[in-house]
């Protein structure tokens, strides 16, 4: 199964690479899916636009993460496929939960398709969402919003921005 999980560029240092596959160890957390609700709430979204549904959850999920105190203020999304066994329905459910939400219910070995990361001047506005006022947070939030993370392969994570 296809998951996109919200992270910090502190997780991507316990991936392992390897010369044929990246894995990374993952136990229990809420990562995004294509899912039943999220096809319900998109039907006219083919296939591509509901990973893109998820991703784009992920990706507002590790602003959160990063915001709790990572120690680098990048954004962080990594594409994993495991297997369907480890994954059940989110604990939480709401308004402000996404149909995408799932949760890793166990401890597993994840097969690293890629991560997506901040560009390294993305930092300021990432941690800017974390210091305005209530009043600007709408700005400082599409600011974040706007800026696109870059595309790292499993290949090529060593080199993503720190």
């Amino acid at each position: 199964m296809r998951l996109y999980v919200p992270a910090t560029r502190d997780d991507l240092d316990s991936v392992t690479t390897t010369t044929t596959r990246a894995t990374w160890p993952i136990g229990p957390r809420v990562a995004h899916a294509v899912t039943p609700g999220l096809r319900a709430e998109l039907p006219d979204e083919d296939d591509e636009g509901l990973e893109y549904a998820a991703w784009l959850a992920a990706a507002d999920d590790s602003l959160g993460l990063v915001l709790q105190g990572a120690t680098s203020p990048l954004r962080v999304v990594v594409t994993v496929e495991v297997p369907g066994g480890v994954v059940g329905d989110a604990l939480v459910s709401g308004d402000d939960v996404s149909p995408s939400t799932v949760q890793v219910t166990d401890d597993v070995v994840a097969q690293v398709v890629c991560a997506h990361v901040d560009e390294t001047d993305a930092g300021p506005d990432v941690l800017k969402v974390g210091q305005v006022a209530e009043a600007d947070l709408d700005d400082a939030l599409q600011a974040v919003v706007d800026r696109d993370l870059l595309w790292y392969d499993w290949t090529e994570l060593a080199h993503a921005p720190r």
